[in-house]
């Protein structure tokens, strides 16, 4: 699926949505710098794989610290580590510093389990990159969630800021 071929299965689902072209953004510090003032909530995507074979897919507000333990205590998921720039590519299409949850339109995602950040859906509009890095995406948070549903993805809903920072109570260190 192509950037082209995305916003062709927003607009048949009726969700409108604006993209902004940017140099190439590898990292949330590079994704900030270059995409101006653009307002709504911004995310980074955590491609992951659990011990079992599954894989997951992290979608948290940019700035939340994501602590993989706490996470998988949390979720009760089987210990989760980073997926390879192969398994991304072969089952989100899409290579390292691209990771979107627009992947899930893909049907080679129809396994991951999405975690979307609760923390997140405080924003309106929400902003993803379109499956390219060069390129972000707004998209209305209830548009978002009907994008989801449609790609058969329900969340699990998730206080990634509070699960990391439970974590680092119980260890008396700061979040």
């Amino acid at each position: 699926m192509t950037d082209l071929d995305l916003f062709a299965r927003l607009d048949a689902l009726g969700l409108a949505h604006r993209t902004v072209a940017h140099d190439a953004a590898h990292t949330v510090e590079e994704a900030q710098a270059l995409r101006g003032q653009l307002p709504g909530g911004h995310a980074k995507n955590l491609f992951l794989k659990d011990r079992k074979g599954g894989f997951w897919l992290v979608v948290a507000e940019e700035n939340v610290r994501v602590d993989l333990t706490a996470l998988e205590k949390h979720l009760g998921a089987p210990r989760l580590s980073f997926g390879t720039p192969e398994a991304m590519l072969a089952i989100l299409g899409v290579t390292p510093g691209s990771v979107t949850p627009f992947t899930l339109a893909n049907e080679s995602a129809a396994g991951v389990r999405l975690v979307l950040d609760s923390g997140l859906l405080a924003f309106d509009p929400l902003n993803f990159h379109p499956l390219r890095n060069d390129r972000t995406t707004a998209i209305a948070r209830a548009d978002f969630l009907r994008f989801l549903e449609a790609t058969g993805h329900v969340p699990a809903l998730v206080d990634l800021a509070a699960v990391t920072a439970a974590r680092a109570a119980a260890k008396g260190e700061a979040p």
